[in-house]
């Protein structure tokens, strides 16, 4: 059975992405440092799946097929977190495509790339 081991992004700054990903995640370098061509990124307390950064100079897509999702427990962290990305470099994203009740914010990364935040109990009976 596989299992997922990394997810990998590309940045045109290498050490700008690792960066907002390590604050926004809580994650380290494997290696100990950020190389300014490859640099995998993984969970401080040593679980789950690690995030790649290679230097890429291709251009970010603006609907882009992968995207990674991250989970807030409710309504009012999805809050707190979204603007506490923001305060790390992230940027809130116009999204033609929500939907009439959504339960995620699209933003993107200090390099352009795209993710949600997620409210986990959207829609859930209270």
């Amino acid at each position: 059975m596989l299992t997922l081991g990394t997810i990998v992004m590309g940045a045109a700054d290498v050490r700008r992405a690792a960066e907002f990903w390590s604050r926004a995640l809580g994650y380290v370098p494997r290696d100990g440092q950020v190389d300014d061509g490859w640099t995998v990124l993984v969970p401080a307390d040593g679980g789950g799946p690690g995030l790649a950064l290679g230097r890429s100079v291709t251009p970010v897509q603006e609907r882009p097929r992968v995207h990674l999702d991250l989970y807030a427990a409710d309504a009012a962290e999805q809050e707190a977190e979204v603007a506490r990305l923001v305060s790390l470099g992230a940027r809130h994203v116009d999204w033609d495509a929500y939907p009439e009740d959504p339960d995620f914010v699209v933003l993107a990364d200090p390099e352009g790339n795209r993710f949600c935040v997620i409210d986990a109990t959207h829609g859930q009976a209270t």
